[in-house]
């Protein structure tokens, strides 16, 4: 048996026997010899020889075999490369083993193991990242010497995102998915832009759907911090990551979206299974449509994973292709068309558009969707091994069979297809006979097909498709022993195998499996073993690869229970797909199916070209138009100018005929106008309604994607922690630049509300005038958990009536937050929420706070009563303006005691003893509940408020708080006193070591104010001094002495007058 390597040595001839031993040239005979005599004396006098010997004619034959080698390799349509590799950013290609030339066609006996080549998909970037990340979580939190444990009170939760909810392969795979997810212990909640007949089944499964509007002006509320990650489907899914591609000012962000602040940490998985987006990047490239292209690259970028369903995809996207893609092989996509085909009765009408009559047996030739050089030489050596069947297929007609064999092979060129014929026609096949299909045919072949050959060398990772389909169907297959082949298909089961080495054994397999121009009836039992098995195909692997890919992409918090891993999965869950769920609404798949992938892509193109009708480019290719707008722009801008000169003329003319003041009165109406300059700016309508009301709520927010969740009414005013997030028009209050340290991005992150709390009471009495101030997280709001009018209107009125005193209110209870299902009690849910370590930092941190070592127990020292009342959570709350000054003078150097505590490792490393794993916000989970600990030991009255009703209810009664208070510190006088000696040690020091609490607000003592007085009283009296000293200096300046006298000579009309005048000169 000869290798295909070494092919062009061994070729023989077309047809399948030896071909005729060439004629010995002889020297005898007398006629005979003189004219090859004769003709080789013309040939060398043609060629310049002497005489042509038989190295001439080797040298002749090499030459034309190389011609010919050249030649067939570089023909269009025989292959792409010769060693299939992806070179995609995610992975690295595992190179196969090359083979020979094409220079004939081979023997019969000749094998596929020649050519044998793979393929390898590797996410090389992901698997090397979550490496890194374990290797690195691992040695961070050895580093940290303090223990971190899990105290799970909650169940992981995951948000799925569609499209639509119509009847699909994605929706049986993820409906199974989820099924499995669910017994592991996770928690899901179904989204989608459209509803559908599969709402039911998700709700038959306990999971609950919310239909997203994709009208961004109706009210619409995810917030996706709730969740723990975001598995989206399919690309008609894009608009949770955008609503729209392009930054039009008349359209406004909706809240569910992924790709702005605060949700662009979240951990999202999307899964594509489309190619209509494509099969739309070469017509965008074309069309100049660069936006729409970066738009997308810019959502793929987006999410954590991209996952594919087979390794095809992640080529076909390779444009967007930043790193992140993954395949998680398998799906019931061929299963389920296959289904659809034969429900459908599709089988008459395939067979007549593909030109076949009822007598016709089918063979169809399919192949691994790679393109490959070797492609040809597989379709030429299958073709042989059928050829042995044309005798049983004989017809009336000599120029026609009644045995069809059709290829299916992706982007065939017409030099490929020409080939094949004359290769059809040299093995014996009738002119038509043999015909390759387009790509929108496969379900068209594969239904009408009696015999399926899959034809491909290419060791691959997955099963290919295109055999699920066509077992699907009950067709019988016949395959290459390829490993990934082997795997599945069990030779004389439910498939028939043949060695890819032995291409002669194919013949022999095709005669057993047929049997009178018919497929046996052993072969019909096969096909439907194989129909059989395929209706689970891949089942357990798929749920396997999400299991897996979820442990390694998402980081649960503390207070999450850990789910089962995927290795934990019991067998009996994996194994099937959820085919009972859709018995009743799989004929309604064709409704929405022609639309798949393709609604979206037509409503971004049409945004697109309605953008460029608003704003149409400047052509750069007529000049004249370029240049006359650079000659409208100039002399726009010389109008202006001349408007701005005339306006500063008119001006200092004015000013010409005005009356001065002293430099004292400039300066001083300078500085004024400097520090009203903040407020004028910022006042609105809102803010001379909130001049008379005695209560304003702020909402801090950070990022775009808050935006829907804050009010508009004047009882409400927004703050935004960045100033690149702030609404457009609103009189938000910008807290970076009323409190610097905001623009250090790792304290905005780790204090989160408590940053709007400093930049607030940092000099109040510019910003907040009100007696009240009160607090209300968005996403209170986006949990539908914010005051109603009527708990709003009950607030006002306990107020104005000093019903409760100086009360702290609240409205989002502990006992009915989501991370507390068991009920906890203070300090075990703080415990649980900061990784096992709340009561440890928070007694280190009072011990930094007081300088005072403290032995006894936190809950001793701090007790929080578990008297069947309630605590505050998510900063929501109402107290006066007063009380809220004196709790963010405790609330700073709490804050202060914890960045010394914590700074150092968990700047370097991003781990702190408050987290599992690297946190930005560490310690912001415990400073949502410390205003409890203040409120109960500072002796305030704290007032739960219904959010609906208004009713208010007590908690902790503070006649009962006798003896539980540590009152001595939270006094007004130690906090006081603990402020003035930081500020003095400040201002008197000058410490150069790294310090947080003169950052977070305004350092005053009262050495500064007296300071401050001294210094104002001693530049009063140099002014005073520089006055006497001006004065006297007048008053004792030298005058110049009389130099003589003047005689003024008398009016010539006086006569003879002799009267005389003197003056002094």
């Amino acid at each position: 048996m000869g290798s295909l390597e070494n092919g062009a040595a061994a070729a023989g001839s077309y047809k399948r026997g030896p071909a005729p031993a060439p004629q010995p040239l002889r020297a005898g005979g007398v006629g005979g010899g003189s004219r090859r005599v004769r003709a080789r004396s013309r040939l060398a006098r043609f060629l310049l020889f002497e005489k042509v010997d038989y190295l001439h004619w080797i040298v002749a034959a090499a030459a034309f075999f190389f011609v010919a080698i050249v030649f067939v390799a570089f023909l269009p349509g025989s292959g792409v490369v010769e060693r299939p590799r992806l070179l995609l950013p995610s992975r690295r290609a595992g190179p196969g083993r090359g083979g020979g030339e094409l220079s004939s066609l081979p023997r019969v006996d000749v094998g596929l193991g020649g050519w044998e080549a793979s393929v390898v998909f590797e996410p090389t970037r992901l698997k090397e990242k979550w490496a890194r990340e374990k290797r690195e979580e691992a040695r961070s939190l050895a580093e940290l010497g303090t223990p971190v444990r899990r105290l799970g009170v909650r169940k992981p939760r995951l948000a799925m995102v569609f499209g639509d909810l119509y009847p699909s392969a994605m929706q049986l795979q993820m409906v199974s998915v989820a099924s499995v997810l669910e017994a592991m212990g996770y928690e899901m909640k179904v989204f989608s832009l459209e509803d559908g007949p599969c709402g039911n089944i998700w709700r038959a499964i306990g999971v609950p759907v919310c239909v997203l509007p994709e009208d961004t002006n109706l009210p619409s509320s995810v917030d996706w911090l709730d969740y723990d990650g975001v598995l989206v489907n399919s690309i008609e899914a894009r608009p949770v990551f955008s609503s729209q591609m392009f930054d039009l000012d008349h359209v406004s962000l909706p809240s569910y979206s992924l790709l702005h602040e605060p949700f662009k940490s979240i951990p999202v998985i999307w899964t594509v299974h489309e190619c209509s987006l494509a099969h739309r990047i070469k017509e965008y490239n074309a069309s100049g449509m660069i936006q729409i292209i970066d738009a997308w690259k810019e959502v793929f970028s987006r999410a954590n994973v991209i996952v594919f369903p087979n390794y095809i995809l992640p080529v076909k996207y390779a444009a967007f292709d930043s790193g992140n893609y993954f395949v998680i092989p398998g799906s019931p996509s061929e299963v389920f068309q296959a289904d659809n085909f034969i429900a459908k009765h599709y089988h008459q009408d395939a067979r007549i558009s593909l030109g076949l009559s009822p007598k016709d047996f089918v063979i169809a030739i399919v192949g691994t969707p790679f393109s490959y050089r070797e492609n040809l030489m597989e379709e030429t050596l299958i073709l042989q091994a059928v050829g042995p069947l044309l005798q049983q297929y004989h017809s009336e007609n000599s120029t026609e069979s009644e045995l069809k064999v059709k290829f299916f092979t992706r982007n065939i060129t017409e030099k490929h297809r020409m080939i094949l014929e004359s290769i059809a026609l040299s093995v014996g096949f009738p002119r038509g006979a043999v015909e390759h299909v387009a790509d929108g045919d496969k379900d068209s072949l594969l239904g009408t097909a009696d015999l399926v050959i899959y034809g491909s060398c290419l060791e691959e990772q997955s099963f290919p498709s295109v055999l699920v389909q066509a077992m699907s169907l009950e067709k019988l297959v016949i395959a290459p022993d390829l490993a990934i082949i082997k795997k599945h298909i069990d030779d004389g089961v439910n498939g028939l195998l043949f060695p890819r080495k032995n291409i002669g054994m194919l013949t022999q397999v095709l005669l057993r499996a047929l049997s009178n121009g018919k497929v046996s009836v052993s072969g019909q039992k096969i096909a439907s073993v194989g129909k059989a098995y395929t209706k689970n195909l891949m089942a357990s692997e798929t749920i396997e690869g999400y299991a897996m890919l979820l442990e390694n992409v998402i980081k649960f918090p503390t207070d999450v229970l850990s789910p089962l891993t995927a290795g934990e999965i019991p067998l009996a869950l994996k194994q099937e797909w959820k085919w009972h769920l859709f018995e009743d609404v799989k004929h309604l798949h064709h409704m929405n199916e022609s639309l798949s992938g393709y609604k979206i892509l037509q409503k971004l193109e049409q945004e697109w070209h309605s953008n460029l009708m608003e704003r149409p480019p400047v052509s750069t290719s007529k000049i004249s138009e370029a240049f006359s707008a650079i000659a409208w722009e100039e002399q726009r801008a010389n109008e202006v100018m001349d408007i701005k000169r005339k306006m500063e003329e008119d001006e200092l003319k004015d000013r010409n005929d005005q009356l001065h003041g002293t430099w004292e009165e400039v300066y001083r109406n300078v500085k004024r106008v400097e520090r009203l300059k903040n407020e004028l700016h910022e006042r609105d309508d809102k803010e001379l309604e909130r001049t008379g009301q005695p209560l304003c709520i702020y909402e801090p927010f950070f990022g775009e994607g808050t935006w829907p969740f804050l009010h508009q009414s004047s009882l409400y005013r927004g703050v935004g922690l960045s100033s690149k997030g702030r609404r457009p028009g609103a009189d938000d209050i910008d807290a970076s630049s009323r409190l610097p340290l905001l623009n250090n991005v790792y304290y905005r992150d780790i204090l989160g509300e408590f940053g709007a709390f400093f930049a607030l009471a940092n000099r109040i009495d510019r910003i907040h005038k009100n007696p009240w101030i009160g607090f209300q997280s968005w996403r209170v709001t986006a949990r539908k958990a914010n005051l109603s009018n009527n708990a709003e209107t009950a607030i006002l009125e306990a107020i104005q009536s000093q019903k409760h005193g100086d009360t702290f209110y609240f409205w989002v209870r502990m006992d009915q937050d989501s991370r507390n299902h068991a009920n906890k009690d203070f300090w075990s849910f703080c415990d649980a929420t900061n990784a096992g370590n709340c009561r440890l930092a928070v007694l280190e941190a009072f011990q930094r706070m007081y300088g005072v070592q403290l032995d006894h127990e936190l809950d001793s020292l701090l007790h929080m009563p578990n008297d069947g009342d309630t605590w505050s959570v998510m900063q929501s709350w109402v107290m006066p303006t007063r009380s809220f000054l004196e709790f963010v003078m405790f609330s700073r150097m709490f804050v202060d005691a914890l960045d010394a505590q914590m700074y150092d490792k968990h700047h370097q490393t991003g781990h702190c003893v408050l987290s599992l794993h690297k946190d930005r916000h560490c310690y912001s989970r415990l400073l949502e509940l410390i205003v409890n600990v203040w409120a109960f030991h500072s002796a305030r009255r704290m007032v739960y408020v219904n959010p609906e009703t208004g009713a208010m209810q007590e908690q902790h009664q503070l006649s009962g708080r006798r003896g539980q208070m540590s009152v001595q510190w939270f006094s007004y006088a130690i906090l006081k006193s603990m402020d003035e000696e930081l500020a003095e040690e400040f201002d008197s020091d000058h410490p150069d070591r790294r310090w947080l609490w003169p950052q977070t607000g305004e350092v005053f003592w009262q050495g500064l104010y007296e300071r401050e007085r001294t210094m104002r009283q001693q530049e009063k009296e140099r002014r005073k001094q520089q006055s006497r000293d001006k004065i006297q200096r007048i008053k004792k300046r030298a005058r110049q002495k009389t130099l003589g006298k003047y005689i003024k000579p008398p009016p010539e009309d006086t006569g003879g007058s002799n009267h005389t005048m003197t003056v002094d000169l």
